[in-house]
């Protein structure tokens, strides 16, 4: 008994195997793609005016979400280096100005991926929906 695994291309009993590829746990199938199979135009897709303005949508939402999420907390940062005495200025209680622009941030990240699903849903999902109806011919 040996508790070395077989070479490739040969059958446990160490005969020489016909097949020419090796199988792994009885798995067969070969995880090549079929050449002569026709799917979408990924370039064509990639290359029309359609695509083009839909990435070019989507970066600018983007772009311009990411700069307002920087420039709020570039400001809530500076705030706290350089004005400790409005951060620490008190509202209600024991709560301070500091205190609530610190929760804001996370409020303000809830308010931008809100924003951004509702961008998604209503101005990129339909868009690339009729875009892979094109790619698929109408067919689906």
């Amino acid at each position: 008994m040996s508790n070395t695994t077989p070479p490739p291309l040969r059958t446990r009993h160490g005969q020489r195997s016909d097949k020419t590829h090796a199988s792994f746990g009885g798995i067969d199938k070969s995880a090549a793609r079929n050449v002569g199979s026709t799917g979408p135009d990924f370039v064509g897709i990639a290359r029309s005016a359609e695509f083009s303005e839909l990435r070019s949508r989507t970066k600018w939402f983007a772009l311009s979400m990411t700069a307002l999420f920087l420039a709020l907390y570039a400001g809530y940062v500076l705030l706290a280096a350089y004005a400790p005495d409005f951060m620490g200025e008190p509202v209600f209680g024991h709560v301070n100005v500091g205190l609530l622009l610190g929760i804001g941030q996370f409020v303000s990240t809830l308010l931008i991926t809100t924003l951004y699903v509702r961008f998604a849903a209503r101005r990129i999902d339909p868009e690339v929906d009729r875009i892979r109806d094109t790619a698929a011919g109408g067919q689906q």
